[in-house]
């Protein structure tokens, strides 16, 4: 019900395009709420709520939305002049419906198997997710970042180090991406040990299979050390909204290589 009021709210706002993707696997809408160029310099793909219990991503998502729909200052005027954003608000729609706490309602985790196509019949919806990204590569490229949105008890920037890929690249636009989180936001938590695995996350999975940079972000729980409080939705709020800074950041720096 929070999801619908904020969609309802995004529609009547001039440059938002909510996009059908599919459908859960009880038949519930899955959206794409993408602001900003067709086909621009840039794009930034955020997924939120893979895992039902974990809803600090809704909150950030909708920070990230509202100060782009407003549109009203100079940061957001920057990064819509070259960069399309979008964003699934609510990846496991059924298991939030139901109070569940990890999987969909047929016993697939959303954050595993990117590692290899999708079931569209254990997990539609990553079947959706999966047509709309490799629609998305074939008509504008693909996705300057991504980034899957989580909670845990620790909060840490898990970046992907699937065998038999090359990673110099990747780490060091983690680096970068890092440091931009640092400057722009209350993070300060860092990135996963160099011996941290997460095979078939989407983080791992994007940047195996279609060379996305790509990273899943787990935003502490419990504590919010940059601000030294409890996490609260506004403070969630807070970072989403932030994150268009933290974009125009990034993109800053790509262009200056």
């Amino acid at each position: 019900s929070d999801l619908q009021r904020l969609l309802d709210e995004l529609r009547v706002r001039p440059g938002v395009r909510i996009e059908l993707i599919g459908r859960s696997a009880e038949g519930r809408p899955l959206e794409m709420v993408s602001l900003g160029p067709e086909r621009p310099a840039h794009s930034f793909v955020v997924r939120a709520r893979a895992h039902p219990w974990e809803a600090g991503g809704n909150w950030v998502a909708q920070g990230l939305l509202r100060r782009l729909a407003r549109g009203e200052d100079e940061g957001t005027r920057r990064l819509m002049a070259r960069a399309s954003v979008h964003v699934m608000p609510m990846a496991n729609k059924d298991g939030v419906a139901r109070g569940m706490t990890r999987f969909n309602v047929r016993g697939a985790d959303l954050n595993r198997r990117w590692d290899r196509p999708s079931d569209p019949e254990l997990a539609p919806e990553n079947h959706a997710l999966e047509m709309w990204l490799e629609r998305r590569i074939r008509e504008a490229g693909p996705p300057t970042l991504a980034l899957d949105l989580h909670n845990d008890g620790s909060g840490r920037l898990h970046v992907a180090r699937p065998p038999d890929v090359a990673l110099a690249a990747y780490l060091e636009r983690m680096a970068l991406l890092e440091r931009c989180l640092r400057s722009r936001t209350w993070f300060t938590e860092g990135t996963s040990a160099a011996s941290f695995s997460n095979p078939g996350s989407l983080g791992e999975g994007w940047l195996e299979r279609y060379g996305v940079t790509a990273a899943v972000l787990e935003l502490n729980s419990n504590y919010v050390a940059g601000r030294d409080s409890p996490p609260s939705p506004a403070l969630w709020e807070e970072f989403g909204a932030a994150l268009v800074d933290v974009f125009n950041d990034y993109c800053d720096a790509l262009a200056s290589r």
